[in-house]
């Protein structure tokens, strides 16, 4: 079972004895904060947790898998995560 938005903000409004609605402006002002840095091109660090980066991928040649035509696919960015090493050992750690 995924973790949700909700289940953060409920999470952040018991450990820190926030109301609700304080918490849901909290995790919603940092999502916004994350989603503007990538949308303008920068990474977005975190430490202990992991780091965001854009990335440009460059046009290519792709297939329809339905019709399995080919077609040039467009240039675009896409985000990547890499895991901080603290998250890698704590992950590896609880298997």
């Amino acid at each position: 079972m995924s973790l949700t938005k909700d289940d953060i903000v409920k999470a952040l409004a018991k450990e820190n004895g926030y109301q609700l609605n304080q918490s849901v402006e909290l995790i919603e002002t940092l999502l916004e904060l994350i989603k503007s840095k990538l949308a303008s091109g920068e990474d977005v660090l975190i430490s202990g947790f992991g780091k965001f980066c854009v990335k440009n991928k460059r046009e290519r040649r792709g297939r329809n898998p339905a019709t399995g035509e080919d077609m040039i696919l467009a240039a675009r960015r896409v985000v990547t995560f890499k895991c901080s090493g603290q998250l890698r050992d704590k992950i590896n750690k609880s298997q």
